[in-house]
């Protein structure tokens, strides 16, 4: 497979959901290899492993760390974006040294989140990942962390080698041009997918993606369009995906997206708990925008 060689960091990143076989929900590690395949044959740039879409919060260090074995294996570690989070520094700095000797191009680091830390805090927690020595891309999502790396803090981390990226999840497309600003240097990754198109008009120069799992060929077509400031392709598709890409800032998003790759043909099938299946009603909102996707011929 040919790729173009780029800062690993950049393009579309597929944040990749994990096949959980149905009997008793382990990894099927076999399963995703072919997944990641997949994915950057389909016109992705490479897959971001162990976030929040690919439940790292529920699996056994074992089974973290054959996750990111598996990615590099199938797609080539500099297409590979770790995640690091964990509760403290320490840890975080393990997955990050990890990632550095498994080949990652990158890692992905939320800030402390076991409680609401301070920017010193912040500061500490970051310097001590960046001490494992691959390239460090911040993801910025308030909501669920309850620390909020704003533009004026996001800068004083690059302007100290800290970080090379952000992956910006909150939605506020304003903080977009307020970090070009402050740190004119620093990637600023599309971290929701339902504002793609305004932060690639805005700058980003990637996209830490969702419903790529789902729909590779569209949605990576979708992004090359709005980056290259191309509306009169990105709008109209834009349009038609809005519903879907949507979910991937509910809480649902991993089910959703899940269900939708059973749609289209791939492998979601069931999550791990604390997450419960959805709803009757859920379930018929997204199988409804999905087949209509579909229905359009859009993969």
């Amino acid at each position: 497979m040919a790729l173009v060689e780029r800062k690993p960091w950049r393009g579309v990143m597929v944040a990749t959901a994990l096949p959980l076989r149905d009997d008793d929900l382990s990894v099927d590690l076999d399963g995703y290899a072919d997944h990641c395949r997949w994915l950057v044959d389909n016109g992705c740039d490479g897959v971001v492993v162990n976030g929040s879409l690919g439940e790292y919060q529920t699996l056994t260090a074992e089974e973290r760390a054959a996750v990111v074995e598996t990615a590099v294996a199938a797609v080539g570690g500099a297409n590979v974006m770790a995640g690091a989070g964990a509760y403290g520094a320490a840890e975080s700095r393990r997955w990050a040294e990890q990632a550095r000797e498994a080949g990652c191009g990158s890692v992905l680091l939320l800030p402390p989140n076991a409680y609401r830390a301070d920017e010193r805090a912040v500061l500490a927690h970051y310097r001590e990942v960046a001490a494992a020595g691959l390239p460090v891309v911040a993801y910025n999502n308030p909501y669920d962390t309850k620390v909020d790396l704003t533009p004026a803090l996001l800068a004083r981390l690059h302007e100290e080698g800290l970080i090379v990226a952000v992956k910006e999840f909150t939605g506020d497309v304003r903080r977009a041009y307020e970090l070009a600003e402050l740190a004119p240097g620093l990637d600023l990754l599309i971290g929701a997918d339902d504002v793609l198109l305004e932060l690639a008009l805005a700058g980003a120069t990637g996209w830490v993606a969702g419903y790529p799992n789902a729909l590779p060929a569209a949605t990576s077509a979708l992004y090359r369009a709005a980056v290259a400031g191309d509306l009169a392709t990105a709008l109209p598709l834009y349009r038609t995906l809005h519903p879907l890409l949507r979910w991937d800032s509910k809480t649902e998003f991993v089910q959703a997206i899940k269900l939708s790759m059973d749609l289209a043909g791939r492998r979601g099938g069931p999550c791990r708990q604390p997450r419960q299946p959805l709803t009757g009603e859920q379930e018929a909102a997204v199988r409804a925008v999905t087949e209509k996707v579909l229905a359009e011929g859009l993969r």
